[in-house]
């Protein structure tokens, strides 16, 4: 098991007294067998009243809803989880889905059709010779290691660009300029995964990076694919890793550009200034 604390400030400052409105936040991490929250605090100001829910993806979504003016927004979440996905490898794929190809039984694929081939328009467009370079012609390979083949060639042929600038390239974006942001990549592999026949999702969370500063101060993003068997396994090509122990997920999508940390809207004159940190340090076990 592994403790890990998470601090997320988000400010945005204005170029005058602007009206608020309600913004969504995506900030608190899905629990499961594998992951649990020890604590949670989020401070907004100027205050705010929050309203949680969770939307259809089961992510937990807070609302907050803001009365009066300001020059400025300051969202503070800090969460304390405790992670146990410490064998990630650990797992057996149904023997129908060992190798690949395979076909999902009919009852999971009406369920999984929306992250399948087709669900996310042009995220979901790769080209042809991208693919192509993946499989021999006539090569007998095994479901995960054809994943994990994707994976490493994303991670090798791929250039990490840390990237302010709001929203996701499309596949054919990110391979024609050869780079991406961590977003970016999951988004590449999430197409490249569902032309290949997987169901896969983008998730959009933490990782915890030790003392590298390539990946510090910022949020993360990996593709998670759908093996019978096994259920959703986790894929970061940004680091060439299946997620384990150092990914914290807080929400899935079906679309990579739906589920930002912070999102919402303001009223009065243009002009807004964001600035956005991020750590993720371990924490000693409990006594």
């Amino acid at each position: 098991m592994q403790r890990l604390k998470i601090v997320h400030r988000t400010t945005y400052e204005f170029a005058s007294e602007v009206s608020l409105a309600a913004h969504t936040l995506l900030l608190r991490p899905r629990e499961c067998h594998e992951l649990r929250i020890e604590s949670s605090a989020l401070s907004i100001s100027p205050p705010a009243s929050l309203r949680w829910h969770r939307d259809i993806e089961d992510n937990s979504v807070a609302i907050a809803t803001f009365d009066g003016m300001t020059r400025r927004l300051t969202i503070d979440s800090e969460v304390v989880v405790r992670q146990y996905n410490q064998a990630p490898m650990d797992f057996l794929v149904a023997d129908f889905a060992v190798d690949y190809p395979f076909v999902y039984p009919p009852d999971d694929e009406m369920l999984l059709r929306p992250y399948m081939r087709g669900a996310g328009q042009d995220f979901d467009v790769v080209p042809g010779d991208w693919l192509m370079g993946l499989l021999s012609p006539g090569e007998t390979i095994q479901t995960f290691a054809l994943l994990n083949r994707l994976n490493a060639a994303i991670h090798q042929r791929m250039r990490y660009l840390a990237r302010e600038a709001p929203g996701v390239q499309t596949p054919a974006q990110t391979l024609a300029l050869g780079c991406g942001s961590c977003r970016d990549l999951a988004a590449l592999f999430l197409a490249s995964a569902r032309q290949l026949g997987f169901a896969a999702r983008f998730v959009s969370g933490y990782l915890h990076v030790g003392d590298s500063q390539q990946l510090a101060g910022a949020t993360h993003a990996w593709a998670e694919v759908y093996l019978p068997g096994a259920g959703w396994k986790g894929f970061d090509p940004t680091v060439g890793l299946v997620a384990g122990t150092d990914h914290i997920a807080v929400s899935v999508a079906r679309v990579p550009d739906t589920v930002p940390p912070v999102a919402g809207a303001f009223v009065g004159p243009p002009g807004a200034d964001l600035q956005v940190g991020v750590r993720v340090t371990a924490l000693q076990p409990p006594d």
